[in-house]
């Protein structure tokens, strides 16, 4: 029985507000090489990798002087367009992924569906503003643009918390831990595309 071919695509995205690259390996170990300028959101991609078992190398050189708007969801945008060419045809893919993952007083759900339709819920009351450089409101921004290009559809629940670190945290723990179910490959599946439409 042959292995299966490994799961890697790289992603450049220029544009005259962001310079970014994103490779990664869905079957990797968890490693990160991270440059996105802001401190706090490498922090947060790492627990995607580290968590989903996702090899990631970005960098992004985008216009911080602004501020980290469209550094921040041009990374989403081209993540996601990188994990749907990894992905490939979704044969044999688990394709739904769900985790709850706690810290200290924070506790979040997340849920993703590789369904091929772009959809984004996220609900949460962040306690702060700002984490580390990272405005607050940009989580909504990465995670709308990975879904966009990535195709899926994807509900976050921060259910409690009373220190932003930690309810961001969980959010993007659960996420990578969300990510790696879903991105699994089902043995029983074979070739099989996981749908009754058999298409997604």
């Amino acid at each position: 029985m042959t292995s299966p071919s490994p799961r890697i695509a790289e992603v450049v995205r220029n544009t005259a507000e962001t310079r970014i690259r994103v490779s990664v390996n869905l079957d990797g170990q968890g490693s990160a090489k991270l440059a996105t300028g802001i401190g706090f959101f490498d922090h947060m991609l790492d627990q995607i990798a580290r968590h989903g078992l996702i090899d990631l190398d970005i960098h992004a050189d985008g216009d911080l002087h602004i501020d980290g708007h469209h550094t921040v969801e041009d990374v989403g945008i081209a993540l996601g367009q990188a994990v749907a060419k990894a992905v490939g045809d979704k044969k044999g893919l688990v394709r739904y992924g769900h985790s709850y993952v706690p810290l200290d007083e924070a506790l979040s759900r997340v849920v993703v569906d590789f369904s091929g339709r772009p959809g984004l819920v996220l609900d949460c009351k962040f306690t702060a503003g700002s984490i580390g450089g990272l405005d607050t409101q940009l989580v909504h921004e990465f995670f709308q643009g990975f879904v966009n290009h990535a195709l899926v559809t994807l509900h976050i629940d921060n259910l409690r918390g009373h220190n932003a670190h930690h309810q961001a945290e969980t959010i993007f723990k659960a996420f990578g831990r969300a990510l790696r179910m879903a991105t699994s490959r089902d043995e029983r599946l074979g070739d099989v595309i996981p749908s009754t439409k058999g298409m997604l």
